[in-house]
């Protein structure tokens, strides 16, 4: 039966070991039956295993995102609530996090920003595993109403707040920050035709650029960051293909140093950070 399941899911294009990932996603949560269940040897439930076909025949005819389907993406142990009004965490994302609770840790920062905080797991993240307070900064009212239910499951008041802005039109006068983060829409518009049938599920305003080469908010964020960050405070962002070096002029044009490329696993470059002087 499960193997019919995941047949629904090859059938449709989907690769084996993402079906096989995919119907055991299903079957966690639509059966709530984990890896100790399948050690036990305990049997699944006929009329539950009917919701997980119906499930997969859904993903498989319409492709939209399993993490959809079940309304939730795991991202660094944790699992975050997603809808169609903010982009799915991508494992990718995870360096970016990572590297920020390296630089908030090793300097005893105390307060940092997230630009685009769409379902606020990049704060959410800096907020668990550092003493940061955080404040994550997005133009879309329903991203923000996700990223306080997200904040509130993780039990994180006080710690990371949210905030309605266009990049950094509602910080406050007076207001700055030791660290600021940011994973911004950076595919240009050109390229709208050819993504991937579930990332079209993703929220545009999430994804993309008005300019040809994606560096529109890269442009924003890093003409006004100087401005609102501590001296020697770290700017950090997510990277697009292709666009390290064209992000790294900016930097540098904004008096950025100590620059800093880290590559992904598939050796892209993903993750770019720099410091504001002394």
């Amino acid at each position: 039966m499960i193997q019919d399941i995941v047949k629904i899911l090859t059938d449709s294009g989907i690769e084996p070991n993402e079906a096989n990932i995919e119907v055991k996603m299903l079957i966690e949560h639509f059966c709530g039956y984990g890896v100790a269940d399948i050690i036990m040897g305990k049997k699944l439930d006929s009329e539950k295993l009917k919701i997980v076909e119906e499930k997969a025949r859904l993903r498989a005819s319409t492709r939209r995102p399993i993490q959809h389907i079940i309304g939730f993406a795991d991202f660094m142990g944790e699992k975050f609530i997603v809808n169609p009004s903010v982009l799915i965490p991508r494992d990718e994302t995870e360096l970016l996090v990572r590297k920020a609770i390296e630089l908030i840790s090793g300097n005893g920062f105390k307060t940092a920003l997230d630009v685009g905080t769409g379902s606020g797991c990049i704060a959410c993240m800096i907020a668990e595993h550092t003493d940061c307070q955080i404040i994550g900064l997005d133009i879309s009212k329903e991203a923000l109403n996700t990223a306080l239910d997200n904040a509130s499951r993780l039990n994180l008041f006080n710690k990371a707040i949210f905030r309605k802005s266009d990049v950094f039109s509602n910080v406050k006068p007076g207001e700055t920050f030791d660290i600021i983060i940011s994973n911004p829409p950076y595919i240009p518009p050109q390229e709208k035709a050819g993504i991937q049938t579930e990332v079209k599920f993703d929220p545009e305003i999430a994804l993309f650029t008005t300019d040809e080469k994606g560096l529109e908010f890269y442009e924003k964020i890093t003409s006004g960051a100087p401005g609102i960050l501590n001296n020697g405070g770290w700017l950090l962002f997510e990277l697009g293909q292709g666009q390290s070096q064209d992000v790294k002029k900016l930097m540098e044009t904004n008096g950025f140093s100590n620059i800093e490329i880290i590559k992904d696993l598939a050796g892209i470059d993903r993750v770019i950070c720099g410091q504001k002087a002394r």
